[in-house]
Order: structure tokens, then sequence, then C-alpha cells
């Protein structure tokens, strides 16, 4: 039943992510922008923790389950409409992705497993849940820092050093010398500040 219920799940959840009306291209193709992100997610974790529990590779394909559903722009433009948006977010894909799983036939017990992951919560005291951070920020490393990076010229390299040692600060020991020791595409650029920003 299990993996009936796995497959049906995943399914829905691509279908899901599928009607994002953002695109962006992955390996020379156009894709809805969560479904890119979300075959991303998966792929990391297969390379990072291919014996994840069942509840950690729901809630890594999961994690940004129909984020275009709630736009930056619903909240205020300041640190404290960011910090409101982003834990709107954070319940809004844990009720999707429960809803989903739901119809897919799963039970209560494991449906509240992945809403905890994918809501973050007990960042550093739940394994599974820091597991999806270190797949996440393993993700923002390799596919996104070159892209965001692009978008913000006006960033100097302090600010770079203060973001990049934010996003590692989330990620545990383990995901650092995996992502040192070349396990994962490093944006050429910014080897250097990456480099220095952990030291």
């Amino acid at each position: 039943m299990t993996r009936e219920c796995y497959q049906a799940a995943i399914a829905a959840f691509d279908h899901a992510n599928a009607e994002d009306p953002n695109r962006e291209l992955a390996a020379g193709r156009e894709y809805p922008k969560e479904l890119a992100y979300a075959q991303r997610m998966s792929e990391m974790q297969e390379r990072y923790a291919p014996k994840a529990s069942e509840a950690v590779k729901l809630a890594v394909r999961a994690q940004h389950i129909r984020r275009w559903k709630i736009p930056r722009s619903d909240y205020p433009m300041d640190r404290q409409g960011y910090l409101q948006w982003r834990t709107g977010l954070y319940q809004f894909h844990a009720e999707t992705a429960g809803n989903i799983m739901q119809q897919a036939g799963y039970d209560g017990a494991m449906i509240e497993r992945v809403r905890n992951i994918v809501s973050k919560k007990g960042m550093k005291v739940n394994s599974e849940t820091q597991l999806m951070e270190d797949v996440a920020d393993l993700v923002f490393i390799e596919h996104y820092l070159a892209g965001f990076a692009a978008q913000h010229p006006e960033y100097d390299e302090a600010k770079w050093i203060q973001i990049i040692r934010k996003t590692w600060q989330k990620m545990s020991p383990r995901a650092h010398e995996f992502a040192l020791a070349g396990n994962i595409k490093l944006p050429e650029a910014l080897v250097p500040l990456i480099l220095k920003a952990v030291q």
C-alpha cells in the first residue's frame, strides 16, 4: 500500500507544480518553475541521502508546492513582511502537501510527519527537518545562487559573505563536508567568496 501511496503522492505533487505559470530553463528545456525546483530537490536528496526516509522524500518533493499562489508582493516589502510571508508559505506548503497525501491514501501519522518537515518544525533537533533543509541549501548553492547574484549587482563582498554564511549556518556539518568535497557544482565566479565566507 505504501508504495502505491508514495507513487500517487509524488505524481500529484508534480501535477500540482506543473500548473506554475512561471517558467524556467533546466537542462536546455523550459519547465514550470516549481516543477523544476521539486525535481532538483529529489535529485539532490538522492545524491546526498539516498537512504532518506519516505517522509523526507515526500517533504523534499513538496517543499515549494504551489508556491506561486502566495506571492511575496501580498505582504509588506520590509523585514517584518518577509518573515510573515515565509511563515505563511510554510503553513500553506504543509497543508497543501498534507491534503494531497490524504487523497493518495496516507494515514494521519505520516501526513503529520511530512507536514512537520515541510513547515520546518524542529530545525537542528528533528533530523528529518534538518535533512530537508540541507537538501534545500545544497540545491540553492548549486542551481540558484549564481542567478540570485546576477539579480543583485549592487551587493558588495561583505553583503555576499553575510548571505552565504546565513545559508551555511542552516546546514549540518555533514552537508558542509558534502558541499566542499566536490559533490555539488559551485557557481564558478562565486567560489572564492564561498570559500572566504565558510572559512
